[in-house]
């Protein structure tokens, strides 16, 4: 009997601390997991292998989240792949911005384990679907 492989879940965050906390839980959920601390580093990730998820820091070094949101979204390879704002900032405006950029969800850190995982988890479902 062959085992599914978990989905890839890219993470895009510059702070080493909640990159490593995110990576974690999704791991201990069983889902595979790569990190990423830049939008340069990202797409090199994506370009070796295509995540089922992105989870995207907007505050990034250089090409900010928005930014790289909006240039995954409009190359045909990758415009497809589903991301999630995963941000401290708690704004209305902020989440407008990231649904405009094309974010399809919208979490704000500092986010709990079960959330987290229960967030992801419901949106892979959803987009499966």
């Amino acid at each position: 009997m062959t085992r599914k492989k978990s989905p890839l879940i890219l993470i895009v965050e510059d702070d080493p601390a909640s990159l490593m906390l995110a990576s974690t839980v999704l791991e201990a959920a069983g889902f595979e997991v790569a990190g990423s601390g830049s939008a340069e580093s990202a797409r090199k990730t994506i370009s070796k292998r295509k995540p089922a998820l992105i989870l995207m820091d907007l505050g990034l070094p250089g090409m900010d989240g928005l930014e790289f949101t909006r240039e995954l979204k409009s190359e045909s390879r990758t415009a497809r792949i589903p991301i999630i704002a995963l941000t401290g900032l708690n704004m209305p405006l902020y989440e407008r911005s990231a649904k405009a950029a094309g974010c399809e969800g919208f979490i704000v850190k500092p986010v709990s384990p079960a959330v987290l995982t229960a967030e992801v988890t419901n949106f892979l479902r959803r987009v499966a679907g």
